[in-house]
């Protein structure tokens, strides 16, 4: 068991899984099973939601690293049936041996406030422009969604980072 724990520590890759993972050893032993497996690249995508056709961005994408388009395609849209119509960041993990897992985040906070607010898009001047407004619960909710892709510790640091984003995209907050 030593070994596994020092190959973990020592490989750069996974020190960020060690900082945020309670290291035992399962998770030990499921890093030495995903070494065996080289990873070439990451891609970032976003879709939206049970929308993914092999048309660009995702098959030129997926195409030059060499991964089976219609394959993620399905599995993608498999996935994301219950979001069809929301924007979903995807993290695309390619192997040396062409195989391929994502990981799907939370739509953007951009995504989200817009939707809340029932607005096409933000203000062009967000100084003097007014582009929607949206309550304090709505901002509540749409944290409450973001929360597993921000950087918070708590749903009130969540509510002033998605504050922030209403801010520059000329969205009001109101009681």
């Amino acid at each position: 068991m030593v070994n596994i724990v020092n190959i973990a520590f020592n490989k750069a890759k996974f020190t960020t899984f060690t900082k945020f993972t309670k290291f035992t050893t399962q998770n030990a032993l499921a890093l030495k099973n995903n070494m065996a497996k080289k990873i070439v690249t990451q891609i970032k995508l976003q879709i939206p939601g049970a929308g993914a056709t092999p048309a660009p961005p995702v098959g030129p994408a997926l195409g030059q690293h060499g991964v089976a388009i219609q394959e993620f395609v399905n599995r993608f849209n498999e996935a994301t049936k219950d979001k069809r119509g929301d924007v979903v960041p995807v993290i695309i993990t390619v192997y040396d041996d062409r195989s391929f897992d994502f990981i799907m985040k939370t739509p953007p906070a951009s995504e989200l406030i817009k939707k809340f607010a029932g607005i096409k898009s933000g203000a062009k001047n967000q100084l003097n422009e007014v582009a929607g407004k949206l309550t304090k619960s709505q901002l509540k909710e749409i944290a409450e969604i973001k929360m597993p892709d921000l950087n918070a510790n708590d749903v009130d640091a969540a509510m002033l980072i998605i504050a922030g984003t209403a801010r520059q995209m000329g969205v009001k907050i109101v009681e």
